[in-house]
């Protein structure tokens, strides 16, 4: 009996409650909690994929600024200037320089020594794939009383530093001082005496490369012969065939002459 008037009691109008854990708004927070997680997940990764993209770039920056500039001479010999050991006299070497690039490129010499040393040319331009052989002097002193041998190195450098110019530019070493950002130091040379009185293959190198030189400056001496037309007076050109005919009415009036 209790058992029925406990099934009725809640049939009267009273409907059954469930636990505030199981009611209808339960399940939509729960999922909305989820998608809070995934979407907080997601930026965590993008987050981290971006941090990983500006360090990779910090990291290619460092990079590129501890690899060494692109050259853009090359340079025979590559590394040292060879001269004849000649105490109390000025000595020459010789270098070979390359422009291997494919633009202008202005170079110019530095020297730990300018008050003995000079260069020829000091500077200039360079077309692509031209090349000029410089021609560097320097007076050596007698050694020390105590130097018994011929010291091969010496404390001397040169520096040769490259500069990427457009076409028709004209040299000037103010170049490398106004653009002093995009200059490369090519090489940096250091000075080896050479035995004059004993023959070997870098001082007969060196020998070939200063005639080359030689050579080179004699041609750059000469005047250049002029090929264009010859003009006198107001435009008018001499030609070839106006100078024979002038040639031949001479003579004709000279036969005539003799003939009468």
């Amino acid at each position: 009996m209790s058992i029925v008037d406990h099934r009725r009691s809640h049939s009267d109008g009273k409907p059954w409650r469930l636990c505030p854990f199981w009611q209808s708004g339960t399940p939509s927070s729960s999922f909305s909690s989820t998608r809070n997680l995934q979407f907080q997940g997601q930026k965590s990764h993008e987050n981290g994929v971006e941090s990983k993209r500006r360090t990779s770039n910090k990291v290619s920056s460092v990079a590129k600024s501890l690899l060494p500039a692109r050259r853009r001479l090359r340079l025979d010999p590559a590394n040292n200037l060879y001269f004849p050991y000649e105490p109390g006299k000025q000595v020459r070497s010789a270098v070979r320089i390359k422009n291997h690039s494919s633009s202008h490129v202005a170079f110019k010499f530095q020297t730990t020594a300018p008050k003995s040393c000079y260069m020829r040319p000091p500077g200039g331009i360079l077309a692509p794939g031209e090349t000029i052989i410089a021609t560097v002097f320097k007076f050596v002193e007698q050694p020390e009383k105590n130097e018994k041998q011929l010291n091969q190195r010496s404390k001397v450098k040169f520096k040769i530093m490259s500069l990427k110019v457009k076409e028709g530019t004209d040299y000037v070493p103010e170049l490398f001082d106004e653009q002093k950002n995009e200059v490369v130091v090519e090489r940096i040379l250091r000075v080896i005496f050479l035995n004059a009185e004993r023959p070997t293959p870098a001082l007969e190198k060196l020998k070939h490369q200063l005639a080359e030189a030689e050579a080179e400056l004699e041609i750059r001496k000469k005047p250049q012969v002029d090929t264009s037309p010859k003009v006198v007076g107001q435009g008018m050109v001499i030609d070839e065939w106006k100078e024979r005919r002038e040639k031949y009415l001479a003579r004709q009036q000279v036969e005539g002459v003799d003939l009468s």
